[in-house]
């Protein structure tokens, strides 16, 4: 194990503050602590080592739920008072089964995982808007009338709009092929924020895919 050159401070409770971090995705996963022996069985092993304050013991992050941590990096804050774990992170964090242990506001309520692919502006624009058509429905709506209408409507014009495009790849021209393709993005979007899945959660796994 390597000494490390930046100081440590441990609190008058031989405890730091970590923070996890997934490495592929940047996304916060969970706030737990560690003593001097936690620290060097995570340098040692590569798994994460914490220090369990209700249990009042150390414990490898996954031991009993399999949903480990690999520590791929270990970064220290400017005061040497707190510490970010960059890891791979198997299963959920949350012992809730959630994926991250950040998943409410401070009303309590339930919220969609932060996306740590930000979408395009266009395209997040128009979600909002959709989000907004979802929260408060307007009369004469095309929008607010799929929402009322739920998933089975939605996912209906969502194959509908899927034939067409391919008809227009196969006889209508380039125009009709965008027009098409607009109106399945459109459709597809709709179904995303019907569902409570932030468009963000999808490029974030295209870009899982990709790696």
């Amino acid at each position: 194990m390597k000494n490390p050159v930046v100081e440590i401070r441990f609190d008058s409770n031989g405890l730091i503050p970590v923070i996890a971090q997934e490495a592929r995705t940047g996304k916060v996963l969970m706030l737990a602590y560690m003593n001097a022996d936690a620290l060097r069985r995570t340098q040692e092993s590569g798994d994460a080592w914490y220090w369990s304050r209700s249990r009042q013991r150390l414990w490898r992050k996954g031991e009993e739920s399999g949903h480990t941590q690999k520590v791929q990096e270990i970064r220290v804050d400017c005061d040497g008072d707190a510490l970010l774990l960059l890891v791979e992170q198997k299963g959920p964090a949350c012992h809730t089964g959630q994926t991250s242990c950040f998943y409410r506001d401070i009303e309590g309520e339930v919220k969609t995982p932060i996306p740590a692919t930000p979408a395009p502006p266009l395209l997040t624009e128009l979600e909002n808007v959709l989000k907004e058509r979802l929260r408060n429905p307007r009369p004469g709506s095309y929008t607010s009338s799929l929402f009322r209408q739920g998933t089975e409507a939605i996912g209906a014009k969502i194959v509908e709009e899927a034939q067409e495009v391919v008809q227009a790849a196969r006889a209508e021209g380039r125009q009709r092929l965008i027009e098409e393709a607009a109106d399945l993005v459109f459709h597809t979007l709709v179904l995303l924020v019907f569902q409570g899945v932030a468009l963000g959660e999808v490029l974030d796994e295209l870009r899982r895919r990709r790696r």
